[in-house]
């Protein structure tokens, strides 16, 4: 990486201490396990008698299997606009985005180049970018904490940055 690169990448991991993202996760996480918590108790303590009683464990089971994987997506979902707001905060901080269009441009162009074949879906979690294993989007996007290399590097190039003086 040469300097201009690696500032863009400073800037954009000092962008998520300076907005919180740590804190507004760790709140995320903790509403997901209430919500969670909540569904899984409420079928034992969800009242009722006799036939209202067997309507309601339905809807009951339904929630405990549901509200998990609602909670989930949500927090995946912050999780991915928060990367978005770091990557608007450091460009803003350094006064131009283009670094940082470099330094994520990078993992994507060697991605593409080097065969991922013999890493396992299991550990891909343990790469910097996400190893194409030919799910290009589409549900995939959905499980995934950062947004694809591409479209931050658009959302990049579509910012307006009043450069530093």
């Amino acid at each position: 990486m040469n300097d201009e690169e690696l500032e863009g990448v400073i800037a954009h991991e000092l962008s998520h201490v300076r907005n919180y993202d740590i804190l507004i996760s760790s709140v995320a996480a903790t509403l997901a396990g209430a919500i969670t918590w909540i569904a899984h108790w409420g079928m034992w303590f969800g009242g009722g008698d006799g036939e209202d009683r067997e309507r309601n464990v339905l809807v009951e089971l339904a929630l405990m299997i549901l509200a998990p994987f609602a909670a989930m997506l949500l927090q995946l979902a912050l999780s991915r606009q928060r990367e978005y707001a770091a990557d608007a905060t450091g460009a803003r901080m350094v006064g131009n985005q283009f670094g940082l269009m470099s330094a994520l441009q990078k993992p994507g162009t060697y991605n593409q180049r080097i065969p991922t074949s013999s890493i396992s879906q299991t550990t891909s979690s343990l790469c910097i970018v996400k190893p194409m294993f030919g799910m290009g989007g589409g549900a995939s996007a959905l499980f995934s904490t950062h947004p694809p290399l591409e479209k931050r590097i658009e959302a990049l190039r579509e910012m307006t940055v009043v450069p530093k003086r």
